[in-house]
């Protein structure tokens, strides 16, 4: 018989959670699904599920772990007072409790939200990643020689392709300017500039620790925007639904590439996922360009886990039910801190 586990269930609010720690209302709005969809999977599973909401402090934390003595943490958090790049402190606070939990180490978090540092390490091993430059906040916007237009500019710590729309796309001094300064007056966030690469934009998931799954790949196809003009996942593409529909963007199955493309694929995202010391699970990005070349546009460690998402709709395809998925995970959690691992469902 299945072991049941008591699951501390943890994620940020956007603003100061309620003092009572209800979250009834807010899980039946839209915005709220992933933490929902997640609550609801384990409770099927038969575990004692705890939530608990954070936003700029962490003594609701530390109260429910005093209180409700968790076997592990199943961590949804993607901010700390509203800034992502606390994800990975939060995730160094988990560290320290000794308690299991889910998803990538303060290491990983760390090597994939920096995009900068993640390129640098990318382009010591000689996997191909865009050719860029950083521009911090309070210098000057000196373009490198060798970075070449057009390119294409986003904040260096945010993802969800925020502060990303058609203005990234830039093709003169001037627009790279304007863009960067952009980033750094709303966004709050140093710039990255790179290379515009043209291609067929992927997404690859892997599941595992060092024992690593591929699941089925998607790819994301713009079939209303003019060929000549650029196809970028922006905010808007990935997230508003009647954007979508206007520019016939949807996501699909990879299924019109060679075997041994695909074998490449896969190959590279395993040692891009280890390189970067990802772990549990996360999806790796890329361009396939018309010549068949891999180019990795970034990492996302604790990638989105909403039943209709790309990582859950990838484990779908391979067999995997929603149910099992969030099984899988718990069951890696467990694992990478030497505690027993759950049998799947």
């Amino acid at each position: 018989m299945k072991k049941r586990l008591k699951v501390l269930v943890l994620f940020d609010t956007a603003g100061p959670p309620p003092v009572d720690q209800n979250f009834a209302e807010f899980m039946k709005t839209e915005d709220w699904k992933t933490e929902r969809d997640v609550i609801n999977a384990l409770t099927n599973l038969g575990h004692d599920v705890h939530p608990v909401g954070i936003y700029d402090e962490l003594d609701p934390l530390s109260a429910a772990i005093k209180l409700f003595s968790p076997n592990i943490i199943f961590n949804l958090v993607e901010h700390f007072r509203g800034d992502r790049a606390h994800d990975r402190d939060v995730v160094g606070f988990l560290e320290l409790t000794g308690i299991p939990y889910t998803g990538s180490d303060p290491a990983g978090m760390l090597l994939c939200r920096d995009k900068g540092l993640c390129k640098n390490i990318l382009t010591f091993h000689r996997i191909r990643n865009p050719r860029y430059a950083v521009f911090y906040r309070g210098h000057k916007v000196r373009r490198p020689t060798q970075l070449t237009f057009p390119m294409f500019v986003k904040p260096v710590r945010e993802d969800a392709s925020s502060g990303i729309s058609q203005a990234s796309f830039v093709d003169n001094d001037g627009t790279l300017a304007e863009r960067v300064k952009f980033i750094h007056e709303n966004v709050g966030d140093d710039a990255l500039a790179e290379e515009y690469i043209d291609g067929r934009e992927f997404y690859v998931s892997v599941l595992g620790n060092k024992r690593l799954t591929i699941l089925p790949i998607r790819e994301i196809t713009f079939h209303q925007v003019p060929e000549e003009e650029p196809k970028i996942a922006t905010y808007k593409a990935k997230w508003d639904p009647n954007y979508r529909k206007k520019w016939g963007i949807t996501n699909r199955f990879v299924t019109n590439i060679p075997d041994e493309t695909r074998l490449r694929i896969e190959k590279t995202c395993k040692r891009v996922y280890r390189l970067l010391h990802m772990r549990g699970w996360g999806r790796i990005d890329l361009r396939l360009t018309p010549k068949g070349e891999i180019v990795i546009i970034e990492a996302n460690p604790n990638a989105f886990l909403a039943s209709d998402e790309d990582f859950a709709e990838s484990a779908n395809k391979a067999g995997i039910s929603y149910k099992q998925l969030i099984d899988r995970i718990l069951g890696l959690g467990l694992a990478s801190k030497g505690a027993a691992p759950q049998q799947a469902v």
